[in-house]
């Protein structure tokens, strides 16, 4: 079985898990989807031990940065839907790191680059007066405010801001902002160094996400809140045909379905849900969507044995040995929980990838891949 896919899904979730990378989505912006990855991500916050103080001020500036991508993404970046938006959000320790990214014209860059070196060489106390000076000079366009969100950024955070240009061409750059929190004993850390560092495993991985056209990887908690905000999240995707992005919610809801029920806390260091992983990737007309979460190794030679016996069903009998095991009555609970394994067959009209990779003598994390055209 093929399962390049599903080695660099599990690369990416041993990725986000060493740099911590809690949320990460790729794609195009609207008010409706940063208003859901917001609620995804607070849900994400609460589901940790995080006391509250910290969580509003990580909120905060979650808040600014993606005004800032759906207030200033360009027009004409349609042209480079290889380089959509991108957000990340990242816990180390102590340390809060949010990442924003979206395209920029070359001709804006002085511009902006000026404004942000002029809030990285001011202190607390002036960050302050500036932001009343700017509010009061009214010096506002149809994209909003004149760097108010990038001061509150930096007044939150009480870190400098770190950016990135990445040229894409003569007119148009990649512009990466990267903001960084950290706490001891309730107050405010410089961690500079930190967030330099930070920034670039970030678009390293970005580099990762654009080769395979990742279009949201989310690692975290797995709950029934996490899986609705994940499929609304996924209502403001251009998807090509209303039964393509049907049969995408349907699958989508099994697979969370799955992480929600069967996967085990591995860590134990969630409060609410299961850890798990969900990736969406397009290629070539087709989506892949991956989930991966933890599972207890006994239960991998069964698991094993289910799908290969699916995936070894002609098309043409998969509805009779679907409707055979759902009328079944002495089948035990377990042994039904294999109906959504025929579910995902019947309704992508693919083979399911699969790949289990050991944890430790006990654990096994189990990934799995559908394909829809």
């Amino acid at each position: 079985m093929d399962t390049k896919n599903l080695n660099y899904a599990f690369e990416i979730f041993e990725g986000m898990q060493l740099e911590n990378l809690n949320y990460i989505y790729r794609g195009n912006f609207s008010q409706s989807i940063t208003d859901n990855i917001l609620l995804l991500t607070e849900s994400n916050l609460n589901s940790t031990k995080e006391n509250s103080k910290i969580r509003k001020r990580v909120y905060s500036i979650m808040v600014e940065g993606l005004q800032n991508i759906t207030r200033h993404q360009e027009e004409n970046a349609q042209d480079f839907s290889e380089q959509p938006g991108i957000f990340v959000i990242q816990k180390n320790g102590n340390n809060y790191f949010i990442t924003t990214g979206n395209i920029i014209e070359n001709i804006k860059i002085p511009i902006v680059q000026k404004l942000l070196e002029k809030i990285n060489g001011l202190e607390q106390d002036q960050l302050k007066d500036y932001y009343k000076e700017v509010l009061m000079a009214g010096e506002f366009s149809n994209k909003g405010g004149a760097g108010l969100g990038l001061i509150e950024m930096a007044r939150k955070s009480g870190n400098k801001l770190s950016y990135e240009f990445k040229k894409l061409n003569d007119k148009l750059s990649y512009f990466y902002l990267h903001s960084g929190i950290s706490f001891i004993d309730e107050e405010l850390k410089q961690i500079e160094d930190e967030i330099q560092d930070s920034l670039k495993h970030i678009i390293t991985l970005h580099d990762i996400l654009n080769t395979h056209n990742i279009v949201i990887s989310f690692n975290g908690a797995f709950n029934q809140e996490s899986l609705v905000l994940l499929l609304s999240i996924i209502e403001g995707q251009s998807v090509s045909s209303a039964t393509t992005k049907k049969k995408l919610f349907y699958l989508m809801v099994e697979m969370l379905q799955n992480i929600v029920k069967h996967a085990i806390n591995y860590s134990n260091t969630l409060e609410s849900g299961n850890p798990g992983m969900f990736l969406i990737s397009e290629d070539k007309g087709n989506y892949n969507l991956i989930s991966g979460n933890y599972i207890e190794k006994s239960k991998v030679q069964e698991l094993q044995q289910k799908i290969d016996q699916v995936n070894n069903i002609s098309e043409d009998e998969l509805e009779h040995f679907y409707n055979k095991n759902l009328l079944d009555f002495e089948m035990i609970d377990s042994k039904k929980s294999g109906l959504g394994i025929i579910d995902l067959r019947i309704k992508s009209n693919h083979k399911i990838k699969y790949h289990f990779n050991d944890i430790d003598s006990d654990t096994s994390f189990f990934t799995i891949q559908v394909t829809v055209n």
